[in-house]
């Protein structure tokens, strides 16, 4: 691969990894936020606490899948420059199902699991994002 070419390459993984990081760090937000919405939900209890942390759960699960799609771009591009990225990111929507319909504290603790183990997935992919960012701009001119 030409120089020049290679340049491209790397500019482009540079653009990928940049816009995953973004869709990543707009997940967290929602993450925490629900997290936010799930301690209330233990403590407070009720439908209205429960809506809201689904509608931020929901909120973090559109953001999650708009990350996921923007690291499979940033994989892609990876792989144009011979690098390797593989990040799995989820919440199970059942735990969403058993919450409203058995509202009680050790559904809501499962549910606070869940999304605390996504916060800790989304942290791990920001971090593995910004390493491989910083990998590929040492090979930029």
């Amino acid at each position: 691969m030409e120089e020049q070419e290679k340049q491209r390459e790397l500019a482009e993984a540079v653009a990928a990894g940049s816009r995953a990081l973004m869709n990543l760090r707009r997940s967290q937000e929602f993450l925490d936020k629900a997290a936010n919405w799930g301690l209330f939900d233990m403590l407070a209890g009720g439908i209205f606490a429960t809506l809201g942390k689904h509608q931020k759960i929901k909120e973090a699960q559109d953001a999650m899948e708009e990350a996921r799609q923007s690291l499979r771009a940033f994989e892609k591009e990876l792989q144009d420059v011979n690098l390797n990225l593989n990040l799995d990111l989820e919440i199970g929507e059942f735990l969403t199902f058993a919450d409203y319909f058995l509202d009680n504290v050790f559904v809501d603790f499962m549910v606070q699991n869940r999304i605390n183990e996504a916060r800790g997935q989304v942290r791990d992919a920001i971090a593995a994002v910004q390493q491989m960012l910083a990998e590929i701009k040492k090979y930029q001119l």
